[in-house]
């Protein structure tokens, strides 16, 4: 099996739809015809942000859980809509307030049944994806490799957030080790959640987040071939939402 593993979308439709098409998936009746061979897969983060995260989750939700053509992890920005639709007490900010805006303008019908398909989609999603025969893993933020099969409360935090320090930088956001630098494992870990203006490889590691909802592009990587495959973000350009790095 050959995948298309597509970066965070953060509801981004357009682009998606943009993306999906260039990698030569053809939609006929409403439904979608994938290349021979080929599945494509989210590695998180499909709302938030963007524009229109009610029709992404809409088309991932058809496409994992209806079709079957493609396959689902979650990001940290999934965990929360999750755990808000579960009637927790979250803060609504860092763009859960975008995805519960539009939520809360469907019809209460339609509110019910996007909960209900959200929820299932989360719920059938493994926490990260490990394809042995491929020496493949996809994790939304990374994984060391100690990690690799396991799925404890370390792990979870790991995968969803990336390897946090506990600080914060002037801007608010959480400052991270660079874990792909000390990566020395055998197995490919594709990854996103840190926005980048090119994708990062290093040490059997790649990070294909290319910031779409920050107006960069959309990236997917085609692998084994290890294509990028690319469409530029319609969403205004933020330059200081990048993360940059010492020379790999």
């Amino acid at each position: 099996m050959s995948f298309d593993i597509i970066g965070d979308v953060h509801g981004c439709i357009d682009e998606l739809n943009e993306l999906i098409q260039k990698l030569g998936y053809t939609k006929k009746k409403g439904k979608y015809i994938p290349p021979s061979g080929r599945k494509l897969i989210f590695l998180g983060d499909i709302t938030d942000r963007g524009p229109n995260s009610i029709a992404v989750i809409e088309l991932v939700y058809q496409l994992v859980m209806e079709q079957k053509i493609a396959e689902y992890i979650p990001g940290n920005h999934c965990n929360k809509l999750y755990r808000f639709f579960s009637g927790n007490n979250v803060q609504q900010k860092h763009g859960l307030e975008t995805t519960v805006a539009e939520w809360k303008h469907l019809k209460v019908q339609e509110q019910i049944q996007m909960k209900e398909k959200f929820m299932s989609l989360y719920e059938a999603a493994p926490l990260y994806l490990h394809f042995k025969e491929e020496n493949l893993v996809i994790a939304h933020a990374g994984i060391k490799e100690s990690f690799i099969g396991m799925t404890t409360g370390r792990v979870k935090s790991f995968v969803l957030y990336g390897d946090t320090t506990g600080q914060t930088d002037e801007q608010g956001r959480p400052i991270r080790r660079d874990w792909a630098r000390n990566y020395q494992g055998k197995a490919w870990i594709i990854y996103g959640h840190t926005p980048v203006l090119e994708p990062r490889k290093v040490n059997r590691t790649i990070n294909i987040d290319t910031g779409c909802v920050f107006g960069n592009k959309l990236t997917a990587l085609q692998f084994p071939e290890q294509n990028f495959v690319s469409v530029i973000s319609k969403q205004p350009f933020l330059p200081n939402r990048f993360t940059t790095f010492n020379k790999d």
